[in-house]
């Protein structure tokens, strides 16, 4: 069965790259026909360089990333900047022109839910008219339950069952990281809810994904 999963975040930086690169590694390893799209990006391209790693050449990087914008903010202001615009139609034509050829199409967002990505829409019209089955990241630290029921919130409930979180380890966790998935766990599926550890700022996806406490969360990820 072919699936789309959108990732998304609870705010920029969040670790939506890192996840994407990684599961794009695990689920082809596995044997499983996997492509990824970070259809905008603003700013560096190094989103789309590491997906396009991940794929080694199943895409190329203007598959991969078709909009790209120069100034580091917005992918709305940025491409107004240049005197362009980005319609949902274009990105959705995009999107569904390679859900054909792979059993699991991954779509990283910019931003968190609701950044603006382009001209009157953010990331949660393009999951919603993707029928897109959500995965939220968000970095595991003091108020990330917060965030994070916000951005459930701002699903439509019909998604809201279909959403998994990752929770990502910073690398110096404070007082609330070990307690954030059991107290998000009282308004979310526990089994829903999975963490990553931290990596380090420089690492192998390789050598990562060999991490058993990585494989764990991967592979609940992975499970249909």
């Amino acid at each position: 069965m072919r699936k789309i999963w959108f990732i998304t975040g609870t705010d920029t930086g969040a670790g939506k790259t890192v996840l994407t690169a990684l599961l794009t590694q695990f689920l082809r390893e596995r044997g499983i026909n996997v492509g990824a799209l970070k259809p905008l990006c603003s700013g560096g391209r190094d989103d789309a360089e590491a997906l396009h790693a991940a794929l080694d050449g199943a895409l190329t990087l203007d598959e991969i990333n078709p909009w790209y914008f120069r100034a580091p903010i917005a992918p709305v202001l940025a491409a107004r900047r240049e005197r362009k615009k980005i319609r949902l139609a274009e990105v959705l034509a995009h999107v569904r022109f390679f859900q054909p050829r792979f059993e699991r199409l991954l779509v990283e967002g910019a931003g968190g839910l609701l950044s603006p990505l382009g001209e009157g829409f953010d990331s949660r019209d393009l999951l919603i008219a993707l029928r897109a089955e959500p995965i939220i990241v968000a970095q595991n630290r003091l108020g990330v339950v917060n965030h994070l029921r916000l951005t459930l919130a701002a699903l439509p409930k019909s998604l809201r069952g279909k959403t998994k979180v990752v929770l990502m380890s910073p690398p110096k966790p404070d007082a609330a990281s070990k307690a954030n998935a059991r107290l998000l766990a009282e308004y979310f599926p526990a089994e829903k809810i999975c963490t990553l550890p931290w990596l380090g700022e420089s690492f192998s996806s390789t050598e990562a994904i060999r991490k058993p406490a990585v494989r764990r969360t991967l592979a609940a990820l992975a499970a249909v």
